[in-house]
């Protein structure tokens, strides 16, 4: 608060003189117009917008009203249209009281637009001492930015008087003053919650936590919250806290970034009606949101890829600074709002850098580019090639930054195939899940990766409930991702049942299973001392304690169930493979009646015909010759000699 004294000042037509001077604390609003109530009629008038203000030439503390007056050359009112002031018919109200000396108190709210009005007038210290430009800024640095409260204040009011804000380095001041006070130790700033606390809920200062700042900085404009976020990496700021102060952000503005079943609720101004929701429709994790054409192109869906691209881009690149649940909640909206493709392909490298911390409700992100699949699994094999990559770039050189994942053991291959089989048996569930598809993102991961293949074999046999029209040759491609060796015996006993699988699958699994048997009790026995164990059978059964005989005995038992089962499918084996012999056989012997013609068989029956006769004629020939010899005397050769 101040009390602006004018000096006596005189004044011809156009400008103030410094020995005469009106003065009023009194103004009065009639309909759209304001007037200075003086004994002086008004001889200038000012127009912002609708609103009219009835003032004396006095104004001689702005620069730009002097040069406005000064170049008129009329004696009568002069009307000036100020339509493009900073803050408008507010501010220039103030400047008005100002300039008649009544008593102006400043705050926090109105001091951006005062100073931003207060530059664009030109009410400079060249016109007069103590001119308002000088007044509002000594506000700013003794006041505002001394307390944590005011900073953050006059950083949202700064959202309404860009650039003018940014020219006057208002935005970058009050950003390195709330970088420090994040650093600092709370009991040397004066600060109050913002946003949802009021000032009587403060919490005392030992009650104060690491990341008190995050809730206060989560309301300003994005371009605002950067300029914050990059002061406070400047200033050393824990990487986990900058961090948790971009995931509080995005909670708050980003429809759909709340995770289900968390107990947080979304922030007035977030504008969750247009957001995305989540549930459960018959196990499969469903997200109902609007098409991403539509939405990407609205004013909600450019905002929000402004805050994604924004956010994006200042994530620490340290490993731990956010959750890979929350990098996957931002890439689902990504994929929606169309971000730009290198970003989405930069957030698809973060969550592979941490994918053994993702869950599957997470990896169930909906195709938004309308494709027949109603997940997008090319998505999730990108992020699985993106984590092999890395594995990969870690063990070829572990020196790397803190960019590289951390987890270089085979605990993270475990736990990201069994990931990758939960999402496999869910996706299995869509009919227009290609096989192609399917398979390529089963065996993505190396055979080392899964110590067992229950979850694999649970997302064939999802696949093939789900898709019974595969032929014979797709169901045994499909089978090849997994290995029968390593199936429990649970998942055995189940597979040897289960007649969606391909016949040889099912034997493999038997031989498997009965392998593992054979070597399980090899070892347990001991070979080379069998003869000395059958010897004394007896004895050690009655020393062993009942629990274990019944062990024993249940095993025997699954063990002769299993031979059975094996000798019965030997059995139906070898009667297909004479049925299918007998088969064969009779198919070749219709072909080869059918690549017989009408044609060729006419001729064999006429070249029948032929050499029967032939062999007739010859026959008759032969008995008339012999017939002729005997009649036929012999002639004698009778020599001359």
């Amino acid at each position: 608060m101040w009390d602006s004294d004018v000096g006596a000042r005189n004044y011809d037509n156009r400008v103030l003189s410094g020995r005469h001077s009106v003065q009023t604390d009194k103004f009065e609003q009639r309909g759209q117009s304001w007037y200075a109530i003086t004994d002086i009629p008004s001889d200038l008038l000012i127009q912002i917008g609708e609103i009219s203000f009835h003032l004396h030439k006095l104004l001689s503390k702005s620069g730009r009203m002097n040069r406005i007056i000064h170049e008129s050359r009329e004696v009568v009112i002069k009307k000036v249209i100020l339509n493009e002031l900073p803050g408008g018919r507010e501010a220039f109200e103030l400047v008005a009281k100002f300039c008649y000396g009544a008593v102006v108190k400043l705050t926090a709210t109105i001091i951006t637009g005062l100073r931003c009005a207060a530059e664009y007038l030109e009410m400079t210290e060249d016109l007069e001492e103590g001119n308002l430009i000088l007044k509002t800024e000594a506000f700013i640095n003794y006041v505002v930015l001394s307390s944590w409260k005011d900073s953050i204040s006059v950083l949202k009011s700064c959202e309404e008087f860009s650039p003018w804000a940014e020219n006057l380095q208002i935005v970058r001041r009050c950003s390195e003053s709330v970088a420090w006070k994040t650093s600092s130790d709370p009991k040397y700033v004066r600060w109050q919650y913002t946003g949802k606390h009021n000032n009587d809920s403060s919490p005392s200062r030992d009650e104060v936590l690491s990341d008190w700042w995050c809730e206060d900085v989560s309301v300003l404009r994005i371009d605002h919250f950067v300029r914050v976020i990059t002061a406070i990496k400047v200033k050393g700021m824990k990487y986990e806290l900058v961090g948790t102060a971009i995931m509080h952000y995005a909670m708050k503005w980003l429809p759909g970034m709340i995770k289900e079943g968390s107990s947080g609720s979304v922030e007035e101004g977030t504008g969750s009606s247009n957001g995305v929701a989540a549930g459960n429709r018959g196990g499969l994790h469903m997200i109902i949101a609007m098409n991403k054409g539509d939405h990407s192109s609205s004013p909600e869906g450019k905002r929000q890829r402004t805050i994604i691209e924004s956010l994006i881009s200042i994530i620490p690149p340290e490993n731990d600074s956010v959750s890979c649940s929350f990098l996957l909640r931002l890439l689902r909206i990504a994929t929606m709002v169309n971000v730009a493709p290198a970003l989405v392909t930069e957030l698809e490298k973060r969550v592979g850098m941490q994918l053994e911390e993702a869950t599957m409700a997470d990896l169930l992100i909906p195709s938004y580019n309308r494709s027949e699949t109603m997940y997008d699994v090319d998505l999730v094999q990108r992020i699985l090639e993106q984590f092999l990559i890395q594995e990969q770039m870690e063990i070829s050189n572990p020196g790397r930054e803190p960019m590289i994942r951390k987890s270089n053991d085979m605990n993270a291959k475990m736990r990201v195939a069994k990931l990758v089989d939960a999402y496999l048996s869910e996706v299995s569930r869509d009919k227009n899940l290609s096989l192609t598809k399917f398979h390529v993102l089963a065996e993505a991961l190396p055979e080392s990766a899964r110590s067992c293949d229950d979850g694999i074999y649970r997302a064939i046999d999802q696949y093939l409930k789900a898709h019974p029209m595969l032929s014979e040759h797709e169901r045994r491609r499909l089978c090849r991702a997994m290995d029968c060796q390593k199936l429990s015996k649970d998942a055995c006993m189940h597979a040897a049942q289960n007649e969606r699988l391909p016949l040889r699958v099912a034997v493999q699994v038997i031989f498997s299973e009965q392998i593992k048997i054979s070597n399980t009790l090899a070892k347990d026995t001991g070979e080379l001392h069998y003869q000395s164990i059958t010897q004394n059978r007896k004895t050690l059964l009655e020393e062993t304690p009942q629990s274990f005989r019944d062990g024993w005995a249940m095993a025997k038992k699954d063990i002769d169930t299993l031979k059975f089962d094996l000798e019965t499918v030997k059995t139906k084996y070898v009667e297909l493979q004479h049925e299918m012999e007998s088969l064969q056989s009779k198919y070749d012997k219709v072909a080869k009646l059918k690549q017989q013609s009408t044609w060729s068989n006419g001729w064999k029956k006429l070249s029948k015909i032929t050499k029967i006769s032939t062999f007739e004629n010859m026959g008759s020939g032969s008995q008339s010759n012999s017939e002729q010899l005997v009649k036929t005397p012999r002639r004698r050769r009778y020599s001359i000699s």
